[in-house]
Order: structure tokens, then sequence, then C-alpha cells
């Protein structure tokens, strides 16, 4: 089992049992010391690993109905010859299936939790509560909408902060500074601070956003925020990839506020030059968590994936084979990405009190013999296929790799039927233009 000593430094104990009543964590003991105690409910997980259940930080999970429709393009030619044409007709429907798919694959893959960021987000809250998971949700808004979608962010974040017996946390999700005006952005942080609220948007998401912010404005996206508020308020900043050493020390009086959330399969993909920072933000003290963006750029919503990829490009980006390390990799999976979604005291550890959100991995495996180094083996030999049995505030929600709580077959016939009418671009019409 993966545990954390009182200086957060990643450990494994053997032969431990998990205790979980009404939904926490009530003991962590030894798998002798439970032998006859009482329980509604056992699992022999012998001969597999006990993790907190991974987070995605950062995701659209409605675009997993656009998987694979945008594919080898630059980002511009992404967003507006195919991405945000398609997104104008979406309906609340299609965003439903869309949701209960990425929940499905995200359960699959020992995700517990995701923060989302999408459009028609009633839908989604719906569909989180039908799965069981655990989620921070935000309604996306761009200027060009008016004051009605900077309202509609904040009706959605305070009628369903608390839903789903408490498993659903929300967010003012303002788009991106290059979508949303300074004067937007500042209304947003007020109503954050007012309403106790934290913020979820994109910024700084590459460098040519940072370059054309600092030409058009003489300011970059990270200065923005500063300058209009939202770091002010807590805050998730999605991607980040275009942070300057200019903006560290304007992040550094945020800390405690603050938080990254790096997606590396999409920057690979979109061939951006350069990766999130993740050492000098872990330096200056921001945590980062892990995530993949939505399932159209990303192709996958493998958070497993997400943790191997962030280890492996910080050790080619910084040049350094000593950084990021399994256990480093490990720290971010878990307890920063606890904290970038604002949950750092409720989930992302196995600790008495916590709530009861786990996942159990098989390291039996060829691929995953023999285990020299654990942390290394669950960085960077396990899969997402490894994982057996997802469970939420102490709910199963996949046992065995057997879903419980989401129907695939119906959800993936339906939405094949529904596949002509949501992609056709022949309309000329798009949900916004990207232009940074």
């Amino acid at each position: 089992m993966l545990v954390h000593d009182e200086e957060e430094r990643i450990g494994f104990r053997q032969d431990a049992a998990v205790v979980v009543r009404g939904g926490r964590i009530d003991a962590v003991t030894s798998a002798d010391a439970v032998t006859g105690l009482a329980a509604a409910e056992r699992i022999d997980a012998r001969g597999q690993v006990a993790l907190p259940g991974l987070i995605n930080c950062h995701t659209h999970a409605p675009m997993a109905a656009l998987r694979g429709l945008a594919e080898d393009l630059p980002t511009e030619e992404w967003f507006n010859e195919v991405v945000w044409p398609v997104e104008a007709n979406l309906t609340e429907r299609d965003v439903t299936l869309g949701a209960r798919l990425a929940c499905a694959e995200m359960i699959r893959a020992g995700v517990t939790c995701f923060a989302d960021h999408y459009f028609a987000m009633d839908a989604v809250a719906a569909v989180v509560a039908e799965c069981g998971m655990r989620a921070l949700l935000g309604e996306a808004y761009f200027s060009s909408q008016g004051a009605r979608g900077r309202q509609r962010s904040l009706e959605f974040a305070l009628a369903h902060r608390g839903a789903a017996g408490g498993r659903i946390t929300t967010a003012l999700a303002p788009h991106a500074p290059y979508t949303v005006t300074d004067a937007d952005l500042a209304a947003t942080a007020g109503l954050a601070r007012a309403h106790g609220l934290p913020v979820h948007l994109h910024a700084a998401e590459n460098r040519d956003q940072t370059d054309a912010s600092l030409a058009r404005h003489g300011v970059t996206p990270i200065e923005v925020l500063d300058r209009t508020g939202i770091l002010g308020a807590d805050v998730l900043i999605a991607h980040g990839t275009g942070i300057t050493e200019r903006d560290l020390p304007v992040l550094a009086r945020a800390v405690g506020r603050v938080a990254v959330a790096t997606a590396p399969r999409g920057y690979l993909k979109f061939a951006w030059p350069t990766t999130t920072p993740v050492r000098a933000l872990r330096e200056i003290g921001v945590p980062v968590g892990l995530a993949t963006d939505g399932a159209a750029s990303n192709n996958s919503l493998d958070v497993w994936e997400s943790m191997a990829l962030t280890a492996l490009i910080q050790k080619s980006t910084e040049g350094d084979p000593r950084w990021l390390t399994a256990r480093q990799a490990l720290h971010h999976a878990t307890l920063q990405s606890a904290r970038a979604v604002g949950l750092g005291g409720t989930v992302g550890s196995i600790a008495p009190g916590r709530r009861a959100d786990l996942i159990l991995v098989d390291l039996t495996g060829p691929h995953t013999r023999p285990v020299h180094d654990l942390a290394a083996t669950l960085v960077h030999s396990a899969r997402s296929s490894d994982v057996r049995t997802t469970i939420v505030e102490g709910r199963v929600l996949m046992r065995d790799r057997e879903l419980l709580t989401l129907d695939v077959p119906g959800t993936v016939a339906e939405l094949e039927r529904r596949l002509p009418a949501l992609t056709d671009r022949g309309h000329g019409r798009r949900v916004q233009t990207y232009d940074t």
C-alpha cells in the first residue's frame, strides 16, 4: 500500500489493511489485525497494491464524443476548423453521452476524481451523481457570450456546490485570458472571493499565447491573471507551458492559492516547444497536478500515462535523469493533484479521516515483474489496465475490471446514432474564434 510519511515522502507498507466506515478511512492497519473484524464487505487484495485514487486535474469529459475527430493539426486549425465548429452543434444529450463514456474510461483507469471545464455542465453533474465519481465542475464561458455567460457560470457553481452527497465541488470557469476580457476576469475574481469559489481556467497554455500577449498588451497571461485579481482567489491553471521566468515571482506571491495542471500528451501532439515547468513551480511551492485535457486533443483520459510522460518529459527537458524520480511523480499523482483541485485535506492519501477513494492495482503481469523498485514499477511499467478495483467514498465502482455504475454498450450505441449531426461542419458557425 502506498503511504506518505509526516514529511510527505512516498513509501510502501506491506501486508496492510484499510478499514472503511461511512465512506471514510477509519483505520490503516495490518492484515492480521482485521482477520476477525466484522464487516459488511471484504475485498481480498493479496498480491495487489492499494493507491489513493488518481485525479484528472483538467479535462473536458464530454469531448470523449470528439475523440479522433481533429488529428494532426496545429492548434489554431484544430480549434477554428474542427473543434469549435463542431461544438456549435452540441446538445445536452451529446454532453451526457460524452461524459458517460469519459467517466467509464476514467473509472477503468483508476481515476476517482476529475476537474471538468465545459458547457452544459448540469448534464455532467448528473452523470457524476449517477456513476459515483468525485468531480470539480465549472461551466465554461467566453466574453463573446456577454454578461449571461459569466452569470451562468456563477449560477451553476452555486446550484451544484456540494451535490451528489458532497462529491461535487464547483468552480467559476472563464475559458482563458485570450477569450475573456480583463473586465470579465476582474468580475469573476470578485465573484470568487464573494462566494468562496475557486477559479478554473486555461492560461499561458503555450509559448505562442505568451508571446502574443506580450506583443499586444505588454504583459504575460499570468500577469493578466495577477492584475485582474484572479490570482487573489484560489485558482487552477490548466497547462502553463507558456509560463516564463518573469511569471515565477508573480506565482510565488500566490502560493497557497494557485495550482497548475499538466497534460503532457497533448503538448507532444501539438508539437509545442515547451512543457509545464514543473521543477520551477515546485521550487516556489506551487503544486502541479496531473491531467489529460479532453480526449479530442489527447485521445485518452489515462492519467497513468500522464504520470509516466510527465516523469520522462521532465527528465528530457531538464537534462537531468535524477529529476523527476518515480517517487516524485507519485507525489504529483496523489497529494499534489488533490491540492490542485482543492481537496488536499480530503483525498490524495490513504490515512484515517480521508475519504475512501482507493484503487487496487494488480502487478502480477509479466510487464511488471520482477519488482526491484515498487515506485518505478508503478510509474514506468504498470498500465491503467492493471487497475482491478476502483472505489470512491467506500463504494465500489469497478470490481475485478467490471464496471458497476455505467452502461458502456448502451452509451456507445446511442452516441454512434448521433454522430452525423454532431460532427457536421457545413453550417459555417463556431462557438468562438481562436486568435491569441
